[in-house]
């Protein structure tokens, strides 16, 4: 069996919305050029690597800022350059698709029949991954966009993964 998968978005998950938490720090990055502000937490690699190798897990990008996330935000963070998710510009709401149902339709795709857990903002992710994948395979993990990732959120996280490594499936 191959090993489940922890996906991270950027955004709303490790780049919080509602300014500066605790122990989270400004930092200026310019991918592409565009000049961003992002305020980071430098605990969150250690905890994300720790989580991933308690669990037999595998961290991958699963976010907007697909490889740049590895240059922009895994080293200010303290994580290793990791896989991810190619998710194409969001083309607006063609035939109604929204932002969280485009980004679905790409991680399904991309993590075939490995579980997963996905530390996730957008508010119909949810939803929209069991248009493309069975109940029980994964555990999306909603993040309140202004708050960023918590250790609620690692802990729901390390449950799931490790009954997972319990499963006699």
């Amino acid at each position: 069996m191959a090993k489940p998968l922890v996906l991270l978005d950027v955004d709303g998950v490790l780049n919080p919305f509602g300014g500066p938490p605790g122990g989270f720090r400004e930092v200026r990055v310019a991918p592409d050029g565009v000049h961003l502000t992002l305020w980071l937490n430098r605990a969150h690699g250690p905890r994300l690597v720790e989580l991933a190798e308690s669990t037999g897990s595998e961290l991958a990008w699963a976010s907007y800022w697909c490889d740049r996330a590895n240059e922009w935000v895994a080293p200010r963070i303290g994580l290793p350059e990791l896989p991810y998710v190619p998710i194409p510009p969001y083309p607006g709401h063609p035939d109604g698709v929204s932002l969280g149902a485009w980004k679905v339709r790409h991680v399904a795709e991309w993590v075939g029949d490995r579980p997963f857990v996905w530390f996730e903002d957008e508010p119909d992710a949810a939803e929209r991954l069991l248009d493309h994948l069975a109940e029980g395979t994964h555990l999306l993990v909603s993040v309140d966009p202004d708050e960023g990732l918590t250790d609620f959120h690692l802990e729901r996280a390390r449950a799931w993964l490790s009954a997972l490594g319990r499963d006699p499936r």
